[in-house]
């Protein structure tokens, strides 16, 4: 007993804290169609008030026809002035019922239309808004994933839930004044036979719910399998390793996995409604008999019984779709949750309420004592780290992986925050920066820079997509980084798509990566970061690469780094990362003598071309 009254206790609580998204997603709905919903509100008030019309004139049809006949043995001529008008009234209330559904129809495919880009857009903003601390956390994919799913029907969902629910109440009340008018006892009846089903809804909205949300991972696990069988990406070694069986094998378990819990739920479903439906077949009967009695007691006409039957069989059907209604906005609202959940999250990297002017970058750019690792993670990258970068000056940082060097990045561009410590531009903390107005200063070739597959020209002008977007400019960054005669080469130059997806050309590893770098060099920036720029070019093309770098970076803070020496060596200084500290510092030559771990890879380098 205990636990069936803390099980109540818990729904009651979860359906307080679920009932404003109502409110919340109809002004959803209103921002994304508001005229619509306005045209879809008065389509149902119309609609819900013609049933009960024409239940009231079957009734009159039928009667009519029976007092006809009675008075007039079934003469043809009085026969059709009996019922003539009736039967033309009811003619038209059944074509208007009709019009109105398709109608109704109509404005809910423009509103689906409208709320599914409407919704879109809003979880595009917000993917775009958070940290990038959000795609660290499994948990936040798993929220993504479930908004992303929810966002393109459950809106509309919770509407037409909402608009059925009135349109079966208004019809619902209809049918009942007329019962009422037989007996006060048929509408409860009527009540009584349609509880079960709204148990039944309800139930299976919660289990449905609460199986979605143990088996959100499982479903992204399933889109991923099945992105590495279909996607070209994973092609290739699928096919040497002979992965496809072993991948194929894994989709499949997944989905028996999935499949098979989800039928078992909705087996569960179909016995509890085949119960709730047994229920009000049983009501129905009851009160069928009760008025064929009546009529045997001469107490009802023909024109009462048909009335009865439809109006009680109807509102039996309307009270049970008007609980199913129910359940489907309380299944909503529990889906809506996963949507608000996505939409109130707030980035923890903020700009200040009054932002400093970003300063010119004179002097440096300052690592000072700096603490870092990642959210959800024991493992400290940076500690007591400080570093400093010259104001137009080359510097580079060397070391293993997982040393942190990648993380700088992503300090410098304030993708996160340091949990200690600062990060400063002419001794400005960059928190005391506007975001968009520092990240203007900075252009950044990415380690995994990404495959844009649009035009090679509209790839390099990414990089300055409010900027300079000029040809001329287009082409001098493609010259600099080495793939202007990449580009050149293509069926269209610079307007050929690149990639496969869309029918493009498609490129190899090195030469995505020069497009990449041309991107970066697009930029007028004040701070170049390069991570890895040379790692896909042979040590000739390098040197003629860095050549051209150095003329176009005249001026420029640049940071670069690599694991190749040779790459390193052209810095004006050279930094070695370890342990999440600055080790050695020095140019090549100094390094070198201060025969440290630069001077121990060198001389490993050297050995190995020997």
């Amino acid at each position: 007993m205990q636990a069936t009254v803390n099980n109540l206790r818990s729904k009651i609580t979860r359906l307080r804290r679920q009932l404003p998204f109502i409110p919340k997603t109809l002004r959803l709905v209103w921002q994304a169609s508001g005229v619509w919903m306005v045209i879809w509100l008065l389509l149902l008030l119309v609609q819900g008030g013609l049933p009960v019309a024409i239940v009231a004139m079957t009734r009159r049809v039928v009667d009519s026809l029976s007092g006809t006949v009675k008075a007039n043995g079934g003469a043809p001529l009085q026969t059709i002035y009996a019922v003539g008008l009736p039967l033309l009234v009811l003619g038209l209330l059944l074509i208007a019922e009709q019009i109105l559904r398709s109608a109704a129809q109509w404005v809910r495919t423009i509103q689906s239309e409208r709320i599914q880009d409407f919704m879109t857009g809003l979880i595009h903003e917000k993917a775009l808004a958070v940290d990038l601390s959000f795609y660290d956390s499994p948990a936040s994919y798993d929220r993504l994933h479930r908004a992303r799913v929810d966002a393109m029907n459950r809106p509309l969902a919770l509407l037409e839930g909402m608009g059925s629910l009135g349109q079966n109440s208004i019809t619902l009340a209809g049918m009942a004044a007329l019962l009422f008018a037989y007996s006060p006892w048929i509408p409860l009846l009527l009540l009584a036979g349609t509880v079960p089903a709204l148990w039944a809804a309800l139930s299976y909205a919660v289990r449905f719910n609460l199986w979605r949300l143990c088996n959100t991972a499982e479903e992204r696990r399933c889109q991923y399998v099945d992105w590495l069988i279909t996607m070209r990406d994973a092609a290739q070694e699928l096919r040497l390793f002979d992965l496809g069986s072993y991948y194929r094998s894994s989709y499949q378990q997944l989905r028996a996995h999935l499949r098979g819990e989800k039928v078992a739920l909705e087996k569960q479903k179909l016995l509890t409604e085949l119960a709730a439906g047994s229920i009000a077949l049983l009501t129905t009967a009851l009160a069928m008999l009760w008025m064929v009695l009546q009529k045997i007691r001469g107490l009802a006409s023909m024109g009462d019984i048909v009335l009865f039957y439809q109006a009680f069989g109807q509102g039996l059907r309307l009270m049970a779709n008007l609980l199913r209604n129910t359940g489907d906005i309380y299944q909503n609202m529990l889906f809506l949750e996963n949507l608000f959940e996505l939409l109130n999250t707030t980035p923890e990297v903020s700009d200040p309420p009054y932002p400093v002017p970003v300063p010119a970058l004179n002097d440096s750019v300052r690592f000072e004592e700096v603490d870092f690792s990642y959210p959800e993670s024991e493992r400290t990258i940076l500690q007591r780290f400080s570093l400093t970068l010259k104001a137009g000056k080359i510097a580079a940082i060397v070391g293993e992986n997982g040393e942190g060097k990648t993380t700088l990045i992503k300090l410098l561009c304030r993708f996160y925050d340091t949990k200690e410590g600062r990060v400063t531009v002419d001794g400005v903390d960059l928190r005391e920066l506007s975001q968009q107005e520092w990240r203007r200063q900075i252009t950044v070739l990415f380690q995994e820079p990404v495959r844009y597959h649009v035009t090679a020209s509209q790839n390099i002008a990414h990089g300055d997509i409010a900027g300079n977007r000029e040809s001329s400019a287009i082409e001098a960054a493609a010259r600099a980084a080495g793939a202007h005669e990449v580009i050149r080469r293509l069926p269209k130059g610079f307007e050929t798509v690149l990639g496969k997806w869309f029918g493009g050309a498609e490129l190899s590893a090195g030469e995505w990566q020069r497009v990449a770098l041309a991107r970066a060099f697009l930029r007028k920036a004040k701070l170049i970061i390069l991570d890895e720029p040379t790692s896909m070019l042979d040590v000739w093309a390098e040197a003629r690469w860095f050549t051209r770098f150095r003329e176009l970076a005249k001026g420029c803070t640049v940071l670069i780094i690599s694991h190749r020496l040779t790459t390193a060596m052209q810095a004006d200084t050279i930094h070695i990362m370890r342990n999440g500290r600055i080790t050695e510092s020095g140019t090549h030559e100094e390094l070198l003598k201060q025969r440290g771990r630069y001077h121990e890879a060198w001389e490993g380098r050297r050995r190995e071309n020997i």
